[in-house]
């Protein structure tokens, strides 16, 4: 199979990206959105600790499928 154009490339991350944002939000949204109004309505420390865990762990987990689809993507080209 011959390799994407780095343009095609980066339309199909960029378009996975937006499927993973909208699947995220929904499932934050869905999830943790009732927890997280209680939590700011009486305890705003602990829902500025837990903002900032989600915060680190969605970093971490974009990392996580960034590095897959880069090494996804390079497999193919080899």
């Amino acid at each position: 199979m011959e390799p994407l154009p780095s343009w095609k490339t980066f339309l199909f991350e960029l378009l996975l990206y937006a499927i993973l944002l909208v699947v995220y939000f929904a499932f934050v949204l869905h999830y943790l959105g009732g927890w997280f109004k209680e939590l700011f309505d009486h305890d705003r420390d602990l829902f500025a600790v837990m903002a900032l865990v989600v915060m680190i762990a969605q970093t971490v987990g974009l990392e996580i499928v960034s590095s897959f689809l880069i090494w996804l993507l390079r497999r193919k080209k080899n």
